[in-house]
């Protein structure tokens, strides 16, 4: 029997020397504990890991951020073979850091990217890249800050296609989630069962740990 090979290319832009880094990366490349992707340059890398559930975590560098992004994803979101590239943003910026999809999809998402980067660059009257890369101020993540959306948006419907939610619903029905943020928290409910659960928003350590989340309670 044949087995096919599963299979996807990633792609990632170097804060330090602006380069786009792709790479082809296949499950039994993965079956070790980590997988480092990293720049010619030699001064930024993508590290992959694997989580005890067998999730695939991202280390990602960000072009507008000091530190890089952690997101989890799994395995058939990463590997998928639908057209269309699956896109992960900065948190704090929205701008697209890394994208993961059938090679030619990611090519043509890195170069309208990229078209994208350098007008808003010259609209902002950045020379370059690292301008940009300054730490968030702490009221960049007040609640009204509506790229805290994207990111609940994002890790809740990953937490629900993995079926890491769980809640008050009888088993083997599904529940129904919704979040609202507020007040420098998240909350996040089954509109079935009524259970919730809150979450702290108020900083760059708490919009992290959320995005690092792999399961979620609520009561």
């Amino acid at each position: 029997m044949l087995i096919e090979s599963k299979e996807t290319t990633l792609a990632y832009r170097c804060p330090e020397c602006g380069a786009t880094v792709f790479s082809l990366v296949g499950i039994f490349s993965l079956s070790g504990d980590m997988m480092k992707l990293r720049c010619r340059c030699g001064k930024s890398e993508t590290v992959i890991t694997y989580t005890p559930e067998r999730k695939l975590r991202l280390c990602i560098p960000c072009i507008a951020c000091p530190k890089p992004h952690h997101f989890v994803l799994g395995q058939n979101h990463f590997f998928t073979k639908e057209e269309g590239v699956f896109r992960l943003p900065c948190p704090y910026t929205g701008i697209d850091i890394c994208f993961i999809g059938q090679q030619q999809d990611v090519l043509d998402a890195v170069e309208k990217s990229n078209e994208e980067l350098l007008a808003l660059l010259k609209q902002s009257g950045m020379k370059d890249l690292s301008q940009m890369r300054k730490a968030p101020e702490e009221d960049e993540l007040k609640s009204e800050n509506p790229l805290l959306d994207d990111v609940c948006a994002y890790m809740i419907r990953e937490l629900e296609d993995e079926e890491a939610i769980h809640c008050r619903c009888p088993e083997g029905e599904k529940g129904d989630y919704s979040y609202r943020i507020h007040h420098g928290r998240v909350t996040i409910s089954c509109t079935k069962c009524k259970a919730m659960a809150l979450l702290p928003m108020t900083g760059v350590d708490a919009a992290q740990q959320f995005l690092e989340i792999t399961h979620l309670n609520l009561e």
